[in-house]
Parts: C-alpha cells; sequence; structure tokens
C-alpha cells in the first residue's frame, strides 16, 4: 500500500501557478489558510501516475483583491496563497523498492493539482523513508518534530557516523542533553564502540550498562596509586608523536630550537632502540621508527642530553675544547626537568614502573577500543580530561585520537570494528588555523586527518562545540550531519546556513529563536532538513543552568567556601 493516500476532499487547495522549483497553492477555505506554517511540509498530485511532489511551505499570505462595493460578500474580496519550495519527489515503487524519497525534481505539478498537508501519520512514515530507518526500537531517533508531536524523529544511524556529525549551539540551549541522549541510544547497543572527551566532567552522571568512566589521572589518583582497573588513565610520554614531543619540550623561539630538535630526534629513537635491546625484541628493532609506540625511559634521555651537553672534545695539541652542542640544550634540559617533576602533568611522567612495560599499551587500547561485547564493561568510554593544564590538552586529547586511529588503521579490514570519537568543547582542541598555536596545530593535524581518511577505516567523528564559526573549517567541510541548537551569533549562524541548499537557505532564520532542548537537523542522515524537540534523556549531564534568582533566594550552604579551597589546594573535589 503506498505511504500517502489522500482523498481530494483532503486538500489544502489547488495549484495556481509553477515556477522551477516554486509553486503556488490557492486556498479557498480561509480556516485551512489558518492551519498553514511557514517551515512545515507539503504534498502535492505530480502529473505522473504513482509520484508525489514534497514541498517546504516558505510563505503564507491573505491578498486583497479590490475595494468591497455596497452588496459585494465579505469572502469574494480575498486570495488566500501558500508559498511552496519543492524539494524532492516520493515515488510508490521504484524497482522492487516501495516508497522511495529522491531529492530530484521527476515532475512539475499541473494546475489545478491538490496540495496536502503532510502531518501525523504521514509525517513519521515519510520521514522514516528519509532515514532508511524502520521503527524497530533499533533506530537512532532523537526526539519529535516540533511542527507535530505525534511525529517520531528518526535519523539513519549509519549515515550519521559514516558521514562525521556536528552539534553546536550556544550554551545552555541543550547541546549536552542531546549529546546525552544519543550517547545512551549508543550505550544500549550490543557492540557500541565510542570515545567520548568529557572537558569539564559534566557527562559523569551517565550511569548505562554499556558504558564505563574514565579519569586522565591527577594528583589525587597518582597518590593513591588508582590504575586503569579503578579508572584512571595515564598517557604515558613514550605515545607521543615526535612532532608532539618537540612541541612539548622545545622552546621554538630559542635560537637552538633546530639543534635541540634534531638531537630529541635523535636520541628519543636511540632510548627506544636501547629498550627493545634490552627486552630482546628483535622483531621489531628492524623496524620501528621515533613514531613507534615503544616505551623508552626517561631518566635515560635525560642524562643523554646531559652528556651532551657538557660534552668534551679532544682539540687542538691534545687539549679538550667544548663539543658542537656545549651549553646548546640547557634550556631543553631545564624544561624537560621541570616537567618530569610537575605534579600536574603525573599522568604524563609518574604513571610508574606498570607505564614503562611493553605489554602496557595492549592493557590501555583494550579498555580504550573494546567494544562492550569484548571487555564486558562498556562499549562507550567517557574520559574526563578536566585535571589536564589547558596549555597541553590539545595534545593529549589528540593523542588518543591518535591511538584511536593508528588501531584501526593498522587492523585488517576484516576484522576492523567501528569505532567513534565525540569530541566535546571541540573549538578548544580543533581551532581555525590563523588562532592556532604549536600543540593545536598538532591537535589539529591529526583531526584533520582523521576526518578525511577515518571513514575508510572506522574512524568517526561528533564533532561537539557552542561555538561552530571556531572551529576547524577542515573539520566542518568533512561533517555531512549537523544538529543545530539556538545559535545567536551571526558568524555561527552562517556557518550552518551555507550548508543549506539555495531553496531552503531561509530555513536557518529560525537559529536564533530556537527553544531550549530544540535543534535544527541537516544531512545526510535526515535528507531533509527537520525541526526537532529533543527528548530528555534518562540521565542529565552535569551542565543544567544554574537558577540565579531561585538560588538566591535559599540560603547558602554554611562553610562551602573553606571546602572549595581545601578542594582547591588538593586538586580533588571531595
Amino acid at each position: 500500500m503506498p505511504l500517502f493516500t489522500y482523498t481530494d476532499d483532503q486538500a489544502l487547495g489547488k495549484v495556481a501557478s509553477v515556477d522551477t522549483t516554486t509553486v503556488i497553492v490557492e486556498v479557498e477555505d480561509s480556516e485551512l489558510l489558518k492551519r498553514l506554517q511557514v517551515n512545515r511540509l507539503a504534498v502535492l498530485q505530480s502529473a505522473k501516475p504513482g509520484q508525489h511532489l514534497i514541498g517546504l511551505i516558505s510563505q503564507v499570505t491573505r491578498k486583497k483583491l479590490f475595494e468591497l462595493e455596497e452588496g459585494d460578500e465579505e469572502g469574494t474580496n480575498e486570495q488566500n496563497l501558500c508559498k511552496v519550495a519543492l524539494i524532492g519527489t516520493m515515488l510508490d515503487r521504484d524497482g522492487s523498492r516501495r516508497d522511495v524519497f529522491r531529492r530530484t525534481l521527476e515532475s512539475v505539478p499541473e494546475i489545478d493539482a491538490n496540495c496536502f498537508a503532510l502531518e501525523g501519520g504521514e509525517l513519521t512514515g515519510f520521514m522514516r523513508v528519509l532515514s532508511n530507518a524502520a521503527a524497530d526500537g533499533n533506530s537512532l531517533t532523537l526526539g519529535k518534530y516540533t511542527l507535530d508531536d505525534n511525529a517520531i524523529a528518526y535519523l539513519n544511524g549509519n549515515k550519521f557516523f559514516q558521514r562525521h556529525a556536528f552539534i553546536g549551539g550556544s550554551t545552555g540551549s541543550g547541546k549536552s542533553w542531546t549529546t546525552a541522549k544519543i550517547i545512551e541510544q549508543m550505550a544500549s547497543l550490543e557492540s557500541s564502540n565510542a570515545i567520548v572527551f568529557d572537558l569539564h566532567g559534566e557527562y559523569a552522571p551517565l550511569q548505562h550498562k554499556g558504558l564505563k568512566h574514565y579519569k586522565v589521572a591527577g594528583p589525587g589518583e597518582i597518590e593513591t596509586g588508582r590504575t586503569i582497573v579503578d579508572g584512571a588513565i595515564y598517557l604515558p610520554y613514550w605515545l607521543l608523536s615526535y612532532e608532539a614531543l618537540v612541541s612539548l619540550f622545545v622552546d621554538r623561539s630559542d635560537q637552538n630550537a633546530p639543534n635541540q630538535a634534531m638531537i630529541m630526534s635523535r636520541e628519543v629513537n636511540a632510548a627506544k632502540q636501547q629498550y627493545l635491546e634490552a627486552g630482546e625484541y628483535t622483531g621489531i628493532l628492524d623496524c620501528f621508527t621515533v613514531d613507534s609506540p615503544v616505551p623508552f625511559d626517561i631518566d635515560v634521555l635525560l642524562n643523554r642530553l646531559n652528556e651532551i651537553n657538557s660534552e668534551m672534545v679532544p682539540g687542538a695539541n691534545g687539549k679538550p675544547k667544548q663539543g658542537e652542542f656545549y651549553g646548546k640544550l640547557s634550556r631543553l634540559i631545564a624544561r624537560l626537568e621541570n616537567k618530569v617533576t610537575d605534579r600536574r602533568l603525573g599522568f604524563l611522567f609518574q604513571g610508574g614502573e606498570d607505564t614503562l612495560e611493553f605489554d602496557w599499551l595492549g592493557h590501555l587500547t583494550d579498555a580504550l577500543l573494546g567494544s562492550t561485547e569484548e571487555n564486558g564493561q562498556g562499549g562507550i568510554k567517557i574520559i574526563d580530561f578536566s585535571e589536564v593544564p589547558s596549555d597541553i590538552l590539545p595534545l593529549m586529547v589528540s593523542m588518543v585520537a591518535r591511538l584511536a586511529f593508528s588501531i584501526q588503521q593498522w587492523t585488517s579490514s576484516e576484522e576492523r570494528h567501528p569505532v567513534a570519537l565525540l569530541c566535546d568543547e571541540a573549538h578548544l582542541y580543533m581551532p581555525q588555523r590563523n588562532t592556532a598555536g604549536a600543540a593545536d596545530d598538532i591537535s589539529i593535524e591529526i583531526f584533520e586527518r582523521i576526518a578525511k581518511e577515518g571513514r575508510k577505516y572506522g574512524v568517526s567523528l561528533v564533532v561537539i562545540s557552542q561555538r561552530p564559526s571556531e572551529v576547524n573549517k577542515t573539520m566542518l567541510s568533512q561533517c555531512s550531519n549537523f544538529v543545530s541548537m539556538r545559535l545567536t551569533n551571526a558568524d555561527d549562524q552562517a556557518v550552518v546556513r551555507r550548508l543549506l541548499p539555495d531553496s531552503l537557505g531561509g530555513f536557518s532564520d529560525v537559529l536564533p529563536t530556537l527553544d531550549t532542548g530544540e535543534a535544527l537537523v541537516v544531512g545526510d542522515a535526515s535528507l531533509l532538513p527537520s525541526r526537532i524537540r529533543i527528548d530528555e534523556p534518562t540521565h542529565k549531564p552535569n551542565s543544567g543552568t544554574v537558577d540565579f534568582w531561585d538560588e538566591w533566594q535559599q540560603h547558602a550552604t554554611h562553610g562551602r567556601i573553606a571546602k572549595a579551597i581545601q578542594n582547591w589546594r588538593k586538586q580533588n573535589i571531595q
């Protein structure tokens, strides 16, 4: 049975004018005109049998035709018009497939063709066709359509993650709420696999069977000896790429920076070789590089740098003279020693002997990249980066992203299991090139590569930010799905507006007026731009807006400031 089975008496009106992509419909019943709303979908009869044309109502007008004279009836003086932008064709059958939607216009409607409102069950069925999703409980759903509370908003889960996605909105618009709704649906899948970069710990309240929480180890976790089993993540220095190591340790403003970078490359390579030789890992010795994830002892590197920095070589007449790099590594050594002893960076340098074991990388990747089915704990891994210093945050987030991408890249295509990276507050580590620092450049390179090549290796990006205009353009250009909450900044609105086809450009005018928890969804996962009211997640993130006026009418907690100072000093919330 076809999806649309309208009868003539259900018509809103008849086509009065046809342009290339625009139709003017005359509505005789003024009461029906009141039901029409801008941005609501409409269905028009096609000149070809077995087809209907789908359009978006862009304007509703009531024209006064002439001045009334004595004896004229009120209704004869009015012309009710509805302007519809044609956006695609609905086919009852296409070969063996039924109910197929195409973005092309197979035909145009004839004059006097009927126009119908698309709402209720027909709207739900039509949106289900668009997303290729069956209502069997396994579809990705965000909520219900704003213009029709009876119509469930289905998205195609495959296309949402295959083509990368962006979730954006001004602070307090419901961005974290939407992300939590997606996460809880992912967690319910049998073999889900995703990593959530949680920069402020706001997703800590999320609790689901298929979800596991981790935290990048802070001073408190290091002091108590917590490990991966306890939810503490260490990201040892030897996992950093050569470029990241140079960015972390070498001051590029130093006149000796090129020499320091060259020596770092040589000595890190030598330290890794020493480690492999000591462990008799002969198979890897023949082919490892400075970027290979091979452990090495930072003390060995420091001792070697000190030797080079104070090296004396034979000179003329047998007298010793200063070596080529004598004194030129002093600032490098000082920076390195300072960072090794910095308690804020304990997750890098103070993870203990365990993190120097050859098999330790396997334990880390099992925890971060194992699916629900494999590790029995959770396919969705939420990593709390709240205690990572902001100056090296891009390096640490991109290290985890590079780890995931590398594992996928070096897995055979037959055994590859897809993984999604949900990048909260993405503008902090995926900024525009013109505002990027040295650490940002490393991060941008990694995420740009994932954005460009991730699809073929089964790595998906979900970019989440309150400032789309500040997120790297290459990253956004690779995203084919956008879930945009309320945006009040003109630059941010322009980013979304450029994504829409010309005939639908006005649809983005609703961005500054969207309600909290309401979103404009555009992209491959939903072929048509849709305005959706997001359903409430089971567990809400810690990102709720504080009710200032109400709170100021309540008694403040006694001793809260002294407790906050104590927590600040301990770098841990008790």
